[in-house]
């Protein structure tokens, strides 16, 4: 079997596929949280924090007095942006916690087949419903 052979069957099974449609949801999803805690949270957490912009919380490491970030990365020189850092933190935080949400919802109907067909003792006629079968495959092994 040729590579490109290989290559295609592994494009075009079913897990490849999945991955790739995850990837994409996975990307935007992302955008939509950052936007999230960008533009909904954070702003809230800032003015009961006292009016604090959280995308202008840094530590310029060099010397000189800066009013925001951006003059500080114009200047050139060397700032720790821990509000960013923060923000990034929640982003994650957010989507953790949606994957977990999910995730436990997508476990429930994995569970659900055996929530609704019992995993509890079988009823008699499920019992000689059994016992034919077992009948009728012990005589094909007869044979």
């Amino acid at each position: 079997m040729s590579f490109w052979d290989d290559f295609r069957k592994f494009a075009v099974r079913g897990n490849a596929l999945d991955l790739t449609v995850g990837v994409v949801v996975g990307g935007a999803f992302g955008k939509i949280v950052t936007s999230l805690v960008n533009d909904i949270v954070l702003p809230p957490i800032g003015l009961l924090m006292g009016k604090v912009d959280f995308s202008n919380l840094f530590l310029v490491l060099g010397p000189g007095s800066y009013s925001n970030l951006e003059e500080v990365r114009k200047a050139g020189v060397p700032v720790l942006c821990y509000g960013s850092f923060l923000s990034s933190v929640l982003d994650f935080m957010i989507i953790a916690f949606c994957i977990f949400l999910a995730v436990r919802w997508l476990e429930r109907f994995r569970l659900l087949p055996s929530l609704v067909m019992g995993d509890g003792p079988l009823t008699r006629s499920e019992k000689l419903l059994e016992e034919i079968r077992d009948e009728l495959r012990g005589n094909k092994k007869r044979s």
